[in-house]
């Protein structure tokens, strides 16, 4: 029998490991643009074609290579920061070129032109999946420009696998304020098909997170800083009160170095317990110093979570930290005597005489005597008695204005009258509601669930999911049909949202446009609303807007829905009446008649049950 265990070659050992280590066109971008810092840059620039399924650049104006560096790039286990193992547990910097270059060439075409400061000539190198194509030299600027064109093309199951041109593009964005965050002294650009999403100088940590988020939350931010014997931490959290619906301004970063921790995560959301609605995420941009030799980095392939070694200190030092800046920062009240305009503060001298009080009081009231409280005036207790007595025929004041017997409101007048008066008790006429057997009989239960009896028992509805399928299916309906019907607004509403959220939403607004939703760009990361869908009550279209974002990102990975179905369920559940809303009985009816008029009443576009029948049987088994 012959041997069945072989060597696999380069290439495609190579495209294996590109399959861990590039996902999609924004794990090249943060492959090489770390990589031109550590080269020293001080300016970087990305351009994208396509959200880079076409073309990625990225220009730097680093040490570059020299030939021989340039061509050992691209082999497999090059790298610049590990010479023992030991190097591997004490890494503090991204790596100078080499580790994921292989596997980016082996799942595009590649060209580099690089060219280091003392020498004349620089090295430029074409390669196509793994093999190369020439290498020759040429006249090129000091450091480095990679030009990845065609991503995957020679893995068109991984291309075909990747997201829409907005999803690709919001991923790509991520990556890129990753990096800005970590480096605010160098300057970066981001251009995608010609325009310019980003032109950050550099600039001070807080400048930069401006020039990444926006405007807005210049003053929004906190500081944080607390210095221990395991950790430093220093940055910046946002004030509880402009907490969003939507994720993504929520950053950790170690030793310079972004990444992801769901459990420390918790232990900033915690302290904002009680200040934020569950629903929505605090804005935090928290950096950790710790020794290089405490942390392990290489637990996951795009070092992205990483594991300390005492992980619940730094839970509880986090927690305190947000607490104490929360506290001392935010929530304690202060007095700005701008607002309160003049105030006359006497000023008295020293050698001024000082008198006791004068207050006017009568010794002889008392309260028990009516002609003594008749008298009583204002000017004895402050303004809220009636000093002189009514003056007479004050009714010629009134006389042409209809009388009080033409008055609406004269029967209910009539009875407060004979509730206060004493008058004959009457005899109480019994009266009895008649109720039609199609009418059904609905309860509210803490402004949440509704109860109906029906014939095995008792139903009991979740107002909020059965809204939400109701949603579901028309809006689903209308994006089929192209009937949507847009609610034009007088004044056009300006919403601001950060880079990835406003790329998502310019991607999917031709489809919102299918459902009544007319907005239009309006300069940097704003939009103008100019209709909504007719159907939507509520107003705050940023709130709406943001739960709908949240919502299509978090079911982004599902592959068997489309995007119309995505946006009909986002939409669906952003709109849908909330916990906590009363309802009247007809309201109750509609939405159990439109509940069961659904294809699907028995659950919410999530999955979850929208009712559920609580028997007969069961309840005459709580009372044996």
């Amino acid at each position: 029998m012959s041997d069945i265990i072989q060597l696999l070659p380069d290439a495609v050992a190579n495209q294996i490991a590109a399959g861990e280590v590039i996902q999609r066109p924004a794990s090249v971008i943060k492959e090489l643009v770390e990589n031109a810092v550590d080269a020293g840059s001080t300016a970087i620039t990305v351009i994208i074609k396509d959200a880079g399924k076409t073309l990625i650049q990225i220009i730097d104006n680093g040490c570059g290579m020299s030939e021989t560096d340039a061509r050992l790039s691209f082999e497999r286990h090059a790298t610049s920061k590990i010479r023992s193992v030991h190097d591997i547990f004490s890494i503090s910097t991204f790596g100078f070129r080499g580790e994921a270059l292989a596997s980016i060439a082996s799942i595009a075409e590649v060209e580099l032109k690089t060219r280091k400061e003392n020498s004349e000539l620089g090295t430029h190198i074409v390669m196509s999946g793994s093999e190369v194509l020439s290498q020759e030299p040429i006249s090129s600027p000091v450091g480095s420009i990679f030009s990845i064109k065609n991503l995957f093309f020679n893995v068109p199951a991984r291309r075909k696998f990747l997201k829409s041109n907005s999803v690709e593009i919001r991923h790509i964005i991520n990556e890129f304020q990753r990096v800005c965050l970590c480096h605010p002294e160098i300057a970066f650009t981001l251009v995608n098909n010609g325009t310019e999403v980003y032109n950050l100088p550099s600039a001070n940590l807080k400048q930069r997170i401006v020039g990444l988020m926006g405007k807005s939350i210049a003053n929004n931010l906190i500081d944080i800083n607390t210095e221990t014997s395991i950790v430093k931490v220093t940055g910046f959290i946002g004030k509880p009160e402009n907490a969003k619906k939507t994720s993504g301004e929520q950053f950790f970063f170690v030793n310079g170095r972004f990444f992801k921790s769901p459990y420390l995560q918790k232990a900033v959301v915690s302290a904002y317990h009680q200040l934020i609605q569950n629903d929505h995420y605090p804005s935090f941009f928290i950096y950790l110093d710790v020794d290089p030799a405490a942390i392990d980095i290489n637990i996951h392939p795009t070092k992205t979570e990483i594991k300390f070694e005492d992980e619940s200190a730094i839970w509880q030092i986090i927690n305190a930290s947000t607490r104490e800046a929360i506290g001392k920062f935010s929530v304690a009240p202060s007095i700005d005597f701008n607002t309160f305009g003049d105030i006359e503060i006497p000023v008295f001298s020293k050698d001024a005489p000082v008198s006791m009080p004068v207050i006017d009081v009568n010794p002889n009231f008392n309260p028990f005597d009516e002609a003594t409280s008749q008298n009583f005036s204002k000017s004895s207790f402050g303004s809220g008695f009636r000093k002189d007595p009514v003056p007479s025929g004050w009714q010629k004041l009134y006389q042409g204005f209809p009388s009080v017997e033409n008055h609406p409101f004269e029967d209910e007048r009539a009875n407060t009258a004979t509730f206060f008066d004493e008058q004959p008790e009457e005899e109480p006429q019994q009266t009895f509601e008649v109720r039609s057997q199609s009418e059904q009989l609905f309860f509210q239960l803490k402004a949440r669930y509704i109860l109906t009896p029906v014939k095995s028992g008792v139903m009991i509805i979740d107002q909020t999911k059965a809204h939400q399928r109701i949603l579901y299916e028309y809006y689903l309906a209308i994006i089929e049909h192209h009937t949507g019907i847009a609610q034009q607004e007088l004044f056009p509403q300006i919403v601001e949202f950060n880079p990835a959220d406003y790329a998502l939403l310019i991607g999917i607004s031709e489809d919102l446009h299918s459902i009544g939703w007319d907005i239009r760009p309006f300069g940097g990361n704003s939009v103008a609303i100019y209709g909504s869908p007719a159907s939507l009550s509520n107003q705050n279209f940023k709130e709406v807007l943001e739960g709908l974002l949240q919502d299509f990102k978090n079911n982004e990975s599902d592959l068997q829905d489309s995007s119309k179905t995505k946006i009909a369920r986002s939409m669906s559940i952003a709109s849908a009446i909330k916990p906590g809303q009363t309802l009247s009985q007809t309201e109750m009816q509609d939405l159990f008649d439109k509940l069961f008029a659904c294809e699907s009443p028995n659950t919410s576009p999530g999955g979850k049950p929208t009712l559920f029948i609580l028997g007969l049987d069961e309840l005459e088994k709580r009372f044996k």
